[in-house]
């Protein structure tokens, strides 16, 4: 992922996107592709590794819980939650990116970046998520490319 800055690109980040082939409908668990902006950036104070629920931090880092719940592919550190922009391509009806709750956030498998292991989302390390949020601001502008 490339963070531009004035038509500069100021950092690169590594990601993991979806396991599934690229997709804009719900319930696909496909990364959406086109133009979104950062609809909400969430977690502001919380620690790094905070286990989030409904956008809720559940008050546990991922090392301190379970090893079942450790297996899954949890929501970590910070939530940057995208919304579409492009009317029928992931905006509205069943291809609504904000309405399938598709975010950039941190993850407990950052071993697993730089491949794709996610249900959608994209997923960057606890400490970039964390950087992330510092950097970005609720309306920033975020392009996904179908082709890498």
């Amino acid at each position: 992922m490339y963070h531009y800055k004035e038509g500069n690109c100021v950092k690169t980040y590594v990601i993991s996107s979806s396991k599934k082939p690229p997709c804009c409908f719900e319930n696909s668990l496909g990364t959406p592709w086109g133009l979104h902006q950062v609809f909400a950036v969430i977690g502001d104070g919380q620690p790094l590794g905070m286990v989030f629920k409904g956008r809720k931090p559940i008050g546990k880092v991922y090392s301190d819980c379970d090893e079942a719940m450790q297996t899954e592919n949890l929501i970590t550190s910070r939530i940057l939650q995208l919304d579409g922009l492009e009317d029928g391509v992931n905006r509205g009806g069943s291809v609504d990116t904000l309405k399938r709750f598709v975010y950039i956030h941190g993850t407990n498998h950052e071993r697993k970046l730089g491949t794709p292991s996610s249900s959608g989302c994209i997923q960057v390390s606890n400490k970039d998520a964390i950087e992330l949020s510092e950097v970005i601001s609720v309306g920033t502008l975020l392009y996904i490319s179908q082709n890498h």
